[in-house]
């Protein structure tokens, strides 16, 4: 729903008041809720797919259970572009600053149990407020908001925010679609063949939940997903784009109501970085195109004392200027003088946060040393940048598998944990190898193709159109 062109409006008015007529109030807008689980990497692609629905008209809210380090990028209209943020509280929610949320399984087993008498009271608040919902987006582990909002009569959509790839190994192996290997074979070499994937081995598939206790609460949190997007969820949102999984999100569209929606990434409009509170991109500047190192772990991964040196002594055997995302409790595993011979002077940058985005965006990022997360991996392959993968659990090593044989737009680092021999060749084969022109190229088709996607009128923008007209409509089936 497009906003009237004011002229319209004040034509409107102008024929009420010849005829001495009120104006007839304007339609209010249909309200959609967003429900994250708390964590950063969930919060993330939730609140920039909210943004997109509001860009597109509808009103959006964006709750989770607000805890101590979460950032929602608050720029005076709660979520910014259009986003409101309302805690999820009552129901014996825990405060923010409440010290057992920062153990995850702790605040996850405590977010089930209080949330959805949370959820219920907000709900019940909005429509007092004359906001009343008309559907709900939940993002992943947050299976009972699907419950809440069918238990309140409200339709419900999913947001997966991991590929299209991995949703589709978990789909196969929970509904037995495809042949895992169990017991003895699952801790010996082997593969599965899943429709629309390449073959994938035991060591990429070992990290999934697939291979825990059924007693594990994530595990259990995922089989609650995936039965809500089989039974209760009309639709279910993918963060990835067609045209970079087409096949996958085909294979998966036959059992599921899938609709690509990404990268959810927020465009780079060029403008102030009022979060860049480290001076990334004034440093950023003064380095030649292509040139820096980026490396990045997210906000889960920890690193011991013995890598975090070795990055250090890495970094420093590249010659290249790098700028390294190293958080405060990493930090402090480095020796002072260790990190002050790691920067070489002005060569190197080393801080606790950045908007990530807008560092894979920047002209002078030549390669980004990652961890290969999704979220991860999506900003940099929506920004055209090669990568050193490094990854470490859950689905990052298929993730790794998808960029290194698949897209062709980066290489995995041959030490886990990084020694600084490894990460020293692997930067120099993604910045000087002699396929890395060609892996340039193809990163830079992929980013074009992305950017598309999430145009107007591109695939994903789409997507998110069909739901925004099928809200608007007030139907509740795709």
């Amino acid at each position: 729903m497009q906003p009237r062109a004011a002229s319209e409006m004040s034509q409107e008015s102008a024929a009420a008041a010849a005829t001495g007529m009120a104006p007839a109030p304007a339609k209010a807008q249909p309200h959609v809720l967003l429900v994250s689980s708390p964590f950063q990497s969930h919060v993330n692609p939730l609140l920039r797919l909210g943004r997109r629905l509001a860009g597109k008209g509808l009103s959006v809210t964006f709750t989770t259970a607000l805890r101590d380090g979460i950032r929602v990028f608050d720029d005076g209209d709660g979520g910014g572009g259009g986003v409101r943020v309302e805690r999820l509280r009552g129901g014996g929610m825990w405060e923010p600053d409440d010290p057992r949320l920062r153990v995850p399984g702790d605040m996850a087993r405590h977010v089930e149990a209080a949330g959805p008498a949370a959820l219920e009271e907000l709900i019940r608040r909005e429509a007092e407020a004359g906001r009343p919902v008309a559907c709900v987006v939940a993002n992943a582990f947050v299976s009972w908001a699907v419950r809440v909002a069918g238990d309140v009569g409200l339709p419900c959509a999913i947001l997966w925010i991991q590929s299209c790839a991995v949703l589709s190994v978990y789909y196969h192996y929970v509904y037995s679609l495809a042949a895992f290997p169990s017991g003895d074979e699952a801790d010996s070499s082997g593969a599965v063949t899943i429709p629309g994937l390449p073959e994938l081995d035991m060591d990429e598939l070992r990290p999934l939940l697939i291979y825990t206790s059924d007693q594990e609460m994530w595990r259990q949190m995922l089989v609650g997903d995936l039965g809500s997007m089989t039974e209760k969820a009309p639709w279910v949102f993918v963060n990835t784009f067609d045209e970079l999984e087409h096949e996958a999100v085909a294979g998966l569209r036959k059992h599921i109501p899938l609709i690509p929606v990404g990268p959810l990434v927020e465009p780079d409009d060029g403008g102030v970085d009022d979060d860049d509170v480290h001076g990334c991109t004034a440093w950023l500047d003064a380095q030649p195109r292509r040139s820096v190192v980026f490396v990045a772990f997210g906000s889960l991964v920890d690193i011991g004392h013995d890598e975090v040196v070795e990055i250090a002594e890495g970094l420093a055997s590249t010659g290249r200027p790098f700028l390294w995302v190293l958080r405060d409790g990493n930090r402090a595993l480095l020796p002072k003088d260790a990190l002050i011979d790691a920067c070489g002077g002005d060569r190197g940058k080393v801080v606790p946060w950045c908007e990530q985005r807008r560092v894979l965006a920047h002209a002078a990022v030549g390669c980004f040393v990652t961890h290969c997360g999704w979220n991860s991996t999506a900003e940099a392959l929506a920004a055209g940048v090669l990568m050193v993968a490094s990854p470490r659990w859950s689905d990052q090593r298929i993730n790794t598998r998808f960029v290194v044989d698949v897209y062709r737009v980066g290489v995995r680092a041959p030490a886990t944990p990084l020694t600084r021999e490894a990460l020293r060749l692997s930067v120099e084969e993604v910045t000087a190898g002699p396929e890395a022109e060609a892996m340039a190229a193809r990163a830079a088709i992929l980013g074009e193709k992305a950017r598309a996607a999430v145009g107007g009128g591109g695939s994903s923008d789409r997507g998110v159109q069909a739901f925004v007209d099928r809200i608007t409509s007030g139907g509740a089936e795709p």
